[in-house]
């Protein structure tokens, strides 16, 4: 009589089931790693596209403005003011927008940054992640998309309600509320960042939560500070809608805070929109003083960054 716990050729039945189960195993996840890998693949390949897209951009820009822009650069271009008929295509330069450029992202820097620094620490002491917290992180957010025209706008207005002309104050004043969603956010994820416990050594120790905000996280924090504030201002130097309204524009170097200013964004549009072709190709090189500018805030903030890191406690 044929034993029914035994297959043919006498391999345990429940030897072989357990045999045809792992085969099947195996080819599932022989299965699901192809797919997996497959999966992979496909995302790889998009991220290199959009990589090569923004690569090949970025190096277009650059091609367009050097080429452009570097035959008409002179010391004379960054080193005067504009002359008699400088916009009809006679001498002078630019050097009232390269100056008046530095006023405007440097007043409007410094005042963002007067008021983005409490806003993180308290954001990160007392608020965390409450309700309230993510309430003021959704409002900067919103307010990091408006775009820069619109605070232009506002500041129009503003200055019409309490009587003002367009000045270096007024443009300072917009420009530092364009900048103080970007370099509040950039802040706030920068500090969320810091070790936990390094915060809890320090409560234990019995520090108030406004020591160890003053004390340790912004020691802590110190590089990813500065390289917020050092993006906000290269955003504030290369924006022009926010300035167009509020600014204004003069040939001159300002002197005074009530007095309008030039800005390097204007004079690049200015120049560009112009019928004379010597004075567009002015606007190309500009632009690449602008763009070098940006670079070198840029350059300049990863090169601090990582130089105070050192100093850091990972």
């Amino acid at each position: 009589m044929k034993n029914n716990n035994y297959a043919q050729g006498g391999v345990p039945a429940a030897a072989s089931a357990e045999d045809g189960g792992r085969s099947n195993r195996i080819k599932f996840q022989k299965k699901h790693f192809e797919r997996r890998h497959i999966v992979e693949l496909f995302i790889k390949t998009i991220m290199r596209i959009a990589l090569l897209i923004v690569a090949g951009a970025l190096g277009l820009i650059l091609w367009t403005i050097i080429s452009r822009g570097l035959p008409s650069l002179s010391w004379e271009m960054v080193s005067q003011v504009p002359k008699g008929g400088y916009y009809m295509g006679k001498g002078g330069g630019i050097l009232n927008a390269i100056i008046g450029s530095a006023y405007l992202a440097t007043g409007g820097t410094f005042l963002a940054m007067l008021l983005s620094v409490p806003i993180a620490l308290y954001l990160k002491a007392y608020l965390g992640k409450s309700r309230w917290g993510e309430y003021v992180r959704l409002s900067l957010d919103v307010l990091w998309g408006i775009p820069s025209i619109v605070y232009g706008a506002f500041g129009f207005a503003l200055m019409i309600l309490l009587g003002m002309r367009a000045s270096l104050l007024a443009g300072i004043i917009v420009l530092a509320l364009v900048e103080l969603p970007i370099m509040t956010r950039a802040m706030d994820e920068v500090i969320r960042r810091m070790p936990a416990d390094l915060e809890h050594a320090a409560l234990a120790l019995g520090s108030t939560k406004f020591e160890v905000a003053l004390n340790v996280v912004t020691r802590q924090m110190l590089p990813g500070i500065i390289t917020a504030i050092l993006l906000a201002f290269g955003r504030g130097i290369g924006d022009a809608a926010s300035v167009l309204f509020t600014a204004g524009y003069t040939d001159r170097i300002t002197t005074s805070l009530m007095n309008p200013t030039a800005s390097l964004p204007l004079a690049v549009f200015f120049q560009l929109g112009s019928p004379y072709p010597e004075v567009r190709e002015r606007g190309y090189a500009a632009a690449l003083i602008l763009t070098i500018i940006v670079l070198l805030v840029s350059f300049g903030s990863r090169w601090l960054s990582a130089r105070l890191n050192r100093y850091t406690i990972k």
